[in-house]
């Protein structure tokens, strides 16, 4: 990755003069999103403000589920009088959900590290940094920037989120110093690699082994090998729920395989929508393939929601990555 971006004094600013602020993030949150705000809260807090968590979530993820209770699904009309929003993981309040017209009207400040989407709209402040490995990296940067020294708790908050979206560093490449250098940081303050691991992998289900076998059983290959994809059925949905997931782990299985360079999930979430996640190596952008169906993210994992079954969406997904893996359309099971 590049130089950190710097953090814009305007929002140091925005922190200072401020006295009460809604910490908020994205509808069904991640670790990097969860891990900012804590974090974001619990430094407003010590700097003597009021700071109030709220996500519309849902907490179905196994490793935040445990982090719900310390959210609100929304802000009352009194904690919105006065109050200033700073929006975490995401670039526009369109993506907190059901807070969104909650936070519309209210002074904002971004932090986000997606380069896809409009942020903001032109109102209020932005710090984006797209070469960021997650949105706790930039938070920590803030932190700094206001001359704090870190807690043990928000540097357990901050390393989660930067393990969570660096894929406990895998995604990491050989520009990703700085990246280390940060995690070496929230260590020395309190983070404990090992606990971290522990929350994020461990606690699973047998019933998300057994999707996710489901998942890889009828996984079909593109493009000479580079494009991996699966669907998962309504039915699977309603059996196992979303809470039956374990998506960063199924994406790694398929991405060891040889010669991939590009993989696309098809979730059947409603018998009306379906939810696409795609992940690549280093040749693909898929968040230009995103992009072109509707969706955002980042280069190496982005995705949407469309309306549609998979049958019917399938096709276009696998159109959508031509431009950057070629021809060669003819499917066959995965690593055969």
């Amino acid at each position: 990755m590049q130089r950190p971006v710097p953090v814009p004094e305007e929002l140091i600013n925005f922190i200072r003069t401020g006295r009460k602020f809604i910490v908020a993030g994205h509808k069904e949150p991640d670790g990097d999103c969860v891990g900012s705000q804590l974090a974001l809260a619990a430094v407003l807090e010590r700097l003597g403000k009021e700071a109030i968590r709220c996500s519309a979530g849902p907490f179905k993820r196994t490793e935040i589920k445990p982090f719900e209770g310390f959210f609100k699904k929304a802000p009352t009309a009194e904690e919105r009088d006065g109050a200033a929003v700073l929006l975490v993981d995401c670039g526009s309040t369109d993506r907190t959900g059901d807070l969104e017209p909650l936070l519309a009207d209210l002074p904002l400040a971004i932090i986000d590290h997606h380069a896809t989407g409009d942020h903001g709209k032109g109102k209020g402040i932005v710090f984006l940094d797209a070469e960021a490995p997650s949105v706790t990296f930039m938070v920590l940067a803030v932190i700094e920037a206001l001359g704090l020294p870190l807690t043990a708790e928000e540097a357990t908050s901050l390393f989660f989120g930067l393990c969570t979206d660096t894929g406990f560093f895998r995604h990491v490449d050989n520009g990703g110093a700085e990246t280390f250098a940060y995690a070496s940081r929230l260590v020395q303050a309190g983070a404990n690699p090992k606990n971290a691991f522990d929350t994020i992998h461990g606690g699973k289900s047998l019933g998300s082994r057994i999707l996710m076998g489901l998942v890889l059983s009828r996984t079909e290959s593109y493009y000479d090998g580079k494009l991996l994809l699966s669907t998962e059925q309504y039915e699977e949905t309603q059996r196992f729920g979303r809470e039956g997931r374990d998506s960063d782990t199924l994406y790694q299985v398929l991405q060891a395989v040889a010669g991939v360079e590009a993989i696309a999930i098809i979730r059947q979430e409603t018998p009306e929508t379906c939810a696409i996640g795609l992940r690549s190596r280093d040749a693909v952008d898929v968040a230009k393939v995103a992009v072109g169906l509707g969706g955002g993210g980042h280069k190496n994992a982005a995705g949407l929601t469309r309306a549609g079954a998979i049958g019917e969406l399938k096709p276009r997904i696998i159109e959508a990555f031509r431009d950057q893996l070629g021809t060669g359309l003819e499917p066959k099971l995965a690593g055969y």
